[in-house]
């Protein structure tokens, strides 16, 4: 026995021994790629010697002396410390996940090249102007020359995932860049899921109550329009569930997830020191590490600071000596999907107003790692590119003998975005910028501008031009072979949507409703927000002047408008009026939770019980006033609609129909459900986290989810390289913290301010700005997460372009100088 026991301690102590050792391994070969900070290069690309000086947060400031050295030194920084991001992102535009990652990404590569966007990319380079020509091959020198230092091997590979992935990165090039930026558009729209999901919805319900489920923000009405089942008999109702994207890799976010922000500015009338003010917090997914870089670049008429992404030559966000800008989703409706009938006699075309035609069609293959090229045949109509129907659903309403397609701004040969955001970012004045943004295409955005005496927002982007007798009005699929739903063209820039000084010397967006004006001279019939802009104008309105501080303390404000406007509806016959009951009961949770309730003010902090109480109280009723009439179709409903329940508990256009259960003999009252979702929060807050409710922490069930796209769902490794976070705020509090509405955790937060900006004019180097996590790509590396901390504390870092402070902190200088010849 003794003797068992020894072999057995022996090969426990290898097995620690190996497993130290590989351990070892691992860490010496990644840590082989951490950037150097303090270092001196000599590249042929660089004009005349100048420094990159890294501040203590990893920051750098770009301190050249040519513009072009500017854009250098930026791709060398975003490719020193974000290397694998750019390289993932990149192959996500072109559809070549697969070649790295295996069969698990042939449907989002088939998607992407269906879309095309990196072929549209690569015929945009020629329409850019000169100084872009310039700044995009400048960038792509500074990307390449980091290349160059990882391929003569003191670097590693660069990046700690290029050692299981492979090592070979194609050099950069400027339509990288471009299509990176119509990446973004495909990240942030929603439309096409909009339209199928309301064609859907309009096969199942009537008109009425199809106006609930789906509300127009307010304001007028719509005038009526044909139902889908009218344009296109045959199509057999489906209940299927809507198809939510689970890669974290897929650009599909669903209409969940679509673009959302927050920016406003003020007057100097309505600043206490004078000068204007800007905010901007734009949302994306969370991610380990952030899509957000911060920079500071020196140009010939001086510096920019902001921030950016990794693989753009553009500050999207941030701020000169002159100007301040900030960006925020418009949710133009800037997308059309087509149903295009096929030739019953060959299906290799389809009808156009003037008979059938051929599609274009070529044949691409999509190489698998680990297995064999996939053939895929990409098709376009006149409209645009074909779409299969296992996309976003459109298999349920497309009937028998036709395919879908898409007319898009987004797809542009022609896009000239890049050229007009760099134009944008290097005005001088609020004017120039607006002038800049025509060339912008897609995607959409609202600009809002703060410089001088002057604050703005004009909205930037492509306005289709749609027919006055167009029949869907581009709310749900139309018929592609009539010339009247076909798009006209471009509307021009000059009827996009502007506000300059206005009167009340205040100006923002939420990604709420700005105009309302009637189709085809609409901009959108979907919008971002109903509930976050209540609390801003509140919030705006409550000082006759501002400050940086108070523009930071709205942009962390966690008091929910929807919770102080639902809950005293909803449990309007509910409040104080429980039977006694034995302690632990349903019914005396029950109590306890609405007299908790009754004191809450509504803010989400992390720390209380009470969010919890009401973000699983909301869910469960909507769940049980919608899973009746829509089956298995309400599952794809993840994020509770405020405008619905308000419709229903008010009974507004008889909307209070939706309280009774259809499948039981009995009518249901609305202050029934609302007790029976209680009690179903309650038990599902009891089986989840257990304890008392005062125990509770929203905290707990709100974590910022920031994982690892590629790693964070391999054991182990996701404990190492994922970031999570409690963290106050919901889906409708200013401080916006989107909820995952998946099965099993909820109330993660999963899509919110990566980024945050204030930008003071009136002492402009005590602007502020922060990121969610670090500005390194490297899991290794002190600045992987050292920002997010702070940002979920609510703290930010200097935003200034004084050179002397960052050299006064910083982390280490590297020094360019032009190779000699």
């Amino acid at each position: 026995m003794a003797q068992v026991f020894r072999w057995l301690l022996r090969i426990v102590v290898v097995l620690l021994l190996l497993i130290a050792l590989t351990i070892g391994v691992v860490y010496h070969l990644a840590s082989k790629s951490l950037p150097p900070y303090n270092a001196e290069y000599d590249v042929a690309s660089v004009n005349q010697p100048f420094e990159i000086v890294r501040t203590n947060s990893a920051v750098p400031h770009i301190l050249a002396k040519t513009d072009e050295d500017a854009f250098f030194g930026l791709g060398f920084v975003h490719a020193q410390d974000r290397l694998w991001q750019m390289e993932r992102l990149r192959r996500t535009a072109q559809g070549r996940l697969s070649e790295l990652l295996g069969p698990e990404m042939i449907e989002i590569d088939a998607q992407m090249r269906r879309l095309n966007i990196y072929n549209l990319a690569l015929q945009s380079v020629s329409a850019q102007d000169a100084q872009t020509l310039d700044a995009l091959n400048a960038y792509s020198a500074g990307v390449n020359a980091w290349l160059e230092q990882v391929s003569m091997g003191t670097h590693g590979r660069g990046a700690p995932e290029l050692f299981m992935y492979g090592r070979d990165i194609a050099p950069w090039q400027p339509a990288d860049s471009i299509a990176l930026l119509k990446l973004m558009a495909v990240q942030m729209s929603s439309k096409l899921e909009e339209e199928v999901i309301r064609a859907r919805l309009s096969l199942i319900l009537p008109e009425e109550r199809l106006k609930d489920i789906l509300p127009d923000a307010p304001g007028p009405g719509l005038a009526e329009l044909p139902e889908y089942a009218e344009l296109f008999p045959g199509i057999t109702p489906s209940t299927e569930p809507l198809r939510v994207a689970t890669n974290p890799l897929s650009p599909f976010k669903g209409r969940d997830r679509a673009g959302a922000s927050n920016a406003w500015a003020a007057a100097p009338e309505r600043s206490a020191a004078g000068g204007t003010l800007l905010a901007n917090d734009p949302h994306f997914e969370f991610t380990a590490p952030s899509i957000w870089y911060l920079a500071r670049m020196d140009f010939t008429e001086g510096g920019l600071i902001g921030a950016t992404i990794p693989g753009i030559p553009i500050i999207l966000s941030g701020r000169s000596d002159y100007l301040g800008w900030a960006i925020t989703a418009s949710y133009l409706d800037d997308l059309d999907v087509f149903i295009e009938r096929l030739n019953p006699d060959n299906p290799e075309q389809y009808q156009t107003q003037d008979g059938f035609a051929n599609f274009i069609t070529e044949e691409v293959e999509i190489k698998v790692k680990g297995g064999s090229p996939v053939p895929l045949t990409l098709r376009w109509t006149q409209n645009g590119p074909v779409l299969p129907g296992t996309h976003a659903g459109l298999e349920h309403i497309t009937p028998p003998g036709h395919v879908a397609s898409v007319s898009w701004t987004a797809l542009s040969p022609r896009d000239t975005s890049l050229s007009a955001a760099i134009r944008i970012m290097r005005s001088q004045s609020v004017d120039q910028a607006i002038e800049a943004g025509e060339d912008f295409i897609a995607p959409s955005m609202n600009l809002t501008l703060a410089g001088g005496d002057t604050v703005a927002m004009k909205t930037l982007g492509a306005f289709p031009l749609r027919a006055l007798r167009h029949q869907s009005q581009g709310r749900y699929p139309s018929q592609g072979w009539l010339p009247e739903n076909r798009w006209q063209g471009r509307a021009g820039y000059a009827g996009n949507p502007a506000f300059k000084d206005p009167a009340g010397g205040v100006l923002g967006n939420t990604n709420n409703k700005i105009v309302d004006r009637i189709f085809p001279f609409h901009m959108s019939f979907v919008w971002g927000d109903t509930q976050r802009v209540q609390r801003w104008e509140h919030l705006m309105q409550s000082r006759e002047v501002h400050t940086r501080d108070s523009f930071v303390e709205a942009q962390l404000d966690t008091v929910s408008f929807t919770a102080r406007a639902l809950l005293p509806l909803v449990a309007a016959d509910l409040w104080y009026t429980g039977d006694a009951a034995p302690d632990g009961s349903a019914e005396r949770r029950r109590v306890q939770a609405l007299a908790m309730l009754a004191e809450w003010n509504g803010e989400m902090n992390e720390h209380l019980p009470e969010p919890l109480i009401y973000a699983a109280w909301m869910r469960a009723l909507q769940d049980r006033l919608i899973r009746d009439e829509l089956g298995r179709l309400s599952q794809g409903f993840r994020h509770v609609e405020p405008l619905f329940i308000e419709r229903v508990f008010r009974d507004v256009e008889g909307a209070g129909i939706w309280c009774d259960v259809i499948q039981s003999a009995p009518v249901e009252t609305c202050t029934e459900i609302a007790r029976q979702s209680l009690d179903d929060a309650l038990l599902w807050i009891d089986e989840t986290y257990g304890g008392t409710l005062e125990s509770l922490r929203w905290g707990d069930a709100h974590l910022a989810v920031q994982d690892h796209p590629t790693l964070g769902e391999v054991p182990f490794l996701g404990w190492f390289l994922n970031i999570r976070q409690s963290t106050s705020g919901g889906d409708n509090t200013l401080m916006r913290g989107l909820t995952s509405g998946a099965p099993n955790a909820p109330f993660q937060n999963v899509h919110g301010a990566g980024y945050r900006g204030v930008y003071d004019f009136s002492d402009p180097d005590s602007s502020v700005f922060i990121i969610s996590t670090g500005q390194s790509g490297h899991p290794l590396s002190r600045h992987y997460d050292d920002l997010g901390e702070l940002w979920r504390r609510g703290e930010y870092i200097p935003m200034s372009l004084d050179p002397d402070l960052a050299r006064a902190a910083a982390d280490g200088i590297i020094i360019m100088n032009p190779a000699a010849e």
